[in-house]
């Protein structure tokens, strides 16, 4: 829990502080190093040991074109310029990835879904979609059941870990400093920004470490809620951030030889604000089937070998020929999901508080999927946040 009030006396003062080491902290603090070229202090606080040990590492590693998002949403936009952007970087950075292609599979009774999808794309701006009819799947796919299929060229995969370890030697090499086993615990504002009390964890020690931040960038992932909701209390305390429901996604891997050469996704689950069940394939051509989508309260990351079952069988409806027996359990991640007032798709919120009077604290909340195809254009629009604050 982070608590609303920091009582030590800050140690260090830093122009800009990023809360959070997943791959969207990283990308925002490399995007403000560059900028900045040593011309601002910054500093990256991660409570884990090491960089994106939650949400950002603990998902199917696709880089997604852009399909499923409602038009006007924040996921739209950022999606679709961050997919160019991320490729763009790979390119540059050797980061390990692969254009892979995906199949948005339809039965014969979800061929007007499959259309809605389609059109939903367009109106998105993803123009290079391809219907394919079930003859070109058999010759595709041999091992796919379906009617047919929208065929995305623009989606890929990725090495997640080394995406996010170049993003931060990016960032530090500009002057940024990363500071891990640093959890905030307490914070408040006052007239020359922030004051934060965090614990930092040496080996079996702990010790209280406070500083000063001028402009605040939480991108606490999970726990940014809490951050946010911690320092908008002193200011203003009907400036509440949204409520938030984690949702739990497990990954079962597939023993056996992977018969796919293609990303192999279901319609999306609506009821569910998920992309349902789908084949992922690795960079090393290992098969995965996931995630599903459950509310949880705590984190949890084992996988419930129970589920098999049901995922057998959701599996089944494009993969009929599946043993189930050799799916075993394979990982989980944890989302946060935030619901629109209609009750629509949750959507990405990324604002500078200036409504709440705190115009130097910027806010990344409900950062989920698509966040990683989108982490390098979310940075772009949190540094001209930054230089609006700076300006």
């Amino acid at each position: 829990m982070i608590l609303p009030h920091a009582k030590q006396k800050p140690e260090d003062a830093f122009d800009i502080v990023v809360v959070g080491a997943g791959v969207i902290g990283l990308a925002v603090a490399r995007e403000l190093a560059l900028h900045y070229q040593g011309s601002r202090s910054i500093v990256v606080l991660e409570g884990e040991d090491g960089f994106g040990r939650h949400t950002s590492s603990r998902n199917s590693e696709v880089i997604h074109a852009g399909l499923y998002y409602p038009a006007d949403s924040a996921k739209a936009s950022l999606c679709l310029n961050g997919r160019e952007l991320l490729y763009r970087y790979c390119e540059d950075n050797a980061v390990p990835y692969s254009k892979i292609g995906k199949l948005v599979v339809a039965q014969a009774d979800q061929l007007e879904e499959l259309e809605v999808l389609e059109r939903r794309a367009i109106a998105n701006g993803v123009t290079d979609l391809e219907e394919i009819p079930r003859s070109r799947l058999r010759q595709w796919e041999p091992a796919l059941s379906a009617e047919a299929a929208l065929f995305s060229p623009s989606t890929g995969i990725i090495d997640s870990h080394a995406y996010m370890q170049s993003l931060l030697d990016d960032a530090q090499k500009a002057g940024a400093l990363f500071a891990h086993s640093t959890r905030v615990s307490a914070g408040h504002a006052d007239e020359q920004g922030f004051v934060l009390t965090t614990l930092i964890h040496e080996g079996a020690a702990q010790r209280q470490y406070s500083l000063r931040a001028r402009v605040l960038i939480n991108c606490a992932g999970l726990e940014a809620n809490g951050l946010a909701a911690a320092l908008l209390q002193e200011s203003r305390p009907e400036a509440k951030p949204p409520t938030l429901q984690m949702s739990k996604g497990s990954y079962f891997t597939y023993q056996g030889e992977n018969p796919f050469s293609h990303l192999i996704y279901p319609l999306p689950d609506q009821n569910n604000d998920a992309l349902g069940i789908h084949a992922t394939i690795d960079l090393s051509g290992g098969l995965r089937f996931g995630p599903d989508a459950e509310a949880c309260q705590v984190l949890d990351y084992s996988v419930d070998p129970t589920k098999r079952d049901a995922f057998a069988r959701a599996i089944a409806r494009f993969f009929p020929s599946l043993d189930k027996h050799l799916l075993v359990p394979g990982y989980a991640g944890i989302r946060p999901k935030r619901k629109t007032r209609d009750g629509g798709p949750s959507d990405f919120l990324i604002r500078s508080e200036v409504e709440a009077g705190l115009p130097r604290l910027i806010n990344l909340l409900a950062i989920e999927s698509p966040g990683l195809t989108a982490s390098l254009a979310i940075a772009k629009e949190v540094g001209h946040l930054v230089q609006g604050v700076e300006d």
